[in-house]
């Protein structure tokens, strides 16, 4: 059977959030010739002929915590600039057709069902959503705001964890895009030991870090000594409600600040502050500060301001990863997939160069070609 002619399930953690919401309508734009795929690496040339699901095979879902529905949603990215101007209205069935296949999350406050019992709710919804739509495989992709570090002694599973699990026990590859646990935590272990399923994370690699993970080599190549590097994101929209929560910021900000002491080889002066400022929308600024010492000890300093959207950055790069995940799936790959980690920030296969990461993934792409 063609690549063609299999139907492949892409389930969203976080449905109807923005992430989500751009993907499934940049789905449906690219495939009809509405758009073209910038941004979308698994669409060049290196691609060709791996077998990945083509963009019109791919059939949407997922869970979320909210009602709104996905035209709405992405009525109300249009008019902040973040889709452009009338596609909410060119694929509009499409939106609607992945919001009728929405289920409600959780845990949501006063649910009283155990860990145990949410995620066998969550991985049921999985199989009926492969049964109904006649699937070969459905790849879960967390996209859902970052939440905070579990406590030491927590019992129970942050969110992220039960859906985790849930993938596991439905049979489905999952990538976690997020910062949040996921598949990393020690309850888990012997799951992913044993599921027998390609995986991949954590935390998507879209804006700032990928900036800093690009500059960051050049100082080590260049024998440059950095002594500081300070960050500041200015962010609104629904990221920027949920990293006002100082936890849930120093989830995200680990990930920041570990690409900088992975590649430098030590931690540098400096922090990442993280602003919400509703007012920006889903658009935000992220300025860096870089002090580092030239010959003979010559202070200079390196200034980079980033402005962009972070959902359109994340958009297309959930989508490479929901067809890798289904075509590592197809060819019987298992367990993690370091060779992804030119998405991450925290990958899989551990710290590397963007540019030895970007080489990685196209090693895998020729992989890809060689699998049946």
């Amino acid at each position: 059977m063609s690549a063609h002619a299999v139907r492949t399930g892409v389930w969203f953690i976080g449905a109807r959030g923005s992430v989500a919401t751009t993907a499934t309508a940049g789905c449906a734009a690219v495939a009809a010739g509405l758009h073209p795929a910038a941004g979308m690496v698994t669409e060049t040339a290196p691609f060709a002929g791996s077998g990945l699901p083509a963009l019109t095979s791919l059939v949407f879902g997922g869970h979320d915590t909210v009602d709104c529905p996905l035209p709405k949603r992405a009525e109300a990215l249009a008019a902040g600039g973040v889709l452009p101007h009338g596609l909410p209205s060119a694929v509009r069935s499409e939106l609607a057709a992945a919001d009728a296949e929405i289920r409600p999350g959780g845990p949501l406050p006063g649910d009283t069902r155990t860990d145990e019992e949410l995620i066998a709710a969550f991985a049921a919804d999985l199989t009926d959503f492969r049964r109904r739509n006649g699937l070969a495989r459905t790849v879960v992709v967390n996209v859902a705001s970052t939440e905070p570090v579990p406590e030491p002694g927590q019992h129970r599973l942050p969110a992220s964890s039960l859906y985790a699990a849930a993938a596991l026990r439905a049979g489905c590859p999952y990538v976690n895009f997020t910062p949040s646990t996921g598949l990393r935590t020690p309850a888990l272990q012997d799951a992913v030991a044993e599921c027998g399923l390609p995986h991949a994370g954590r935390d998507g690699k879209t804006g700032q870090t990928l900036l800093r993970s690009v500059l960051a080599p050049m100082f080590v190549q260049r024998a440059l000594p950095v002594r500081a590097w300070s960050g500041t994101n200015l962010l609104g929209g629904g990221d920027g409600a949920a990293l006002a929560d100082p936890a849930a910021a120093a989830a995200k900000n680990a990930g920041k600040e570990r690409v900088l002491a992975d590649t430098l080889g030590v931690a540098p002066e400096g922090e990442v502050h993280i602003d919400d400022v509703p007012a920006l929308g889903d658009w935000k600024t992220a300025w860096d500060h870089i002090a580092f010492d030239g010959f003979l000890g010559a202070r200079m300093v390196l200034q980079t301001t980033w402005q962009g959207c972070d959902s359109a950055l994340a958009a297309p790069l959930v989508l490479d990863l929901a067809r890798l995940l289904a075509r590592a799936h197809e060819a019987g790959l298992t367990g993690p997939l370091p060779e992804l980690g030119f998405y991450f920030k925290d990958p899989d296969g551990g710290p590397a160069a963007l540019s030895d990461q970007y080489l990685q993934l196209m090693a895998f792409a020729e992989r890809l070609r060689g699998q049946k």
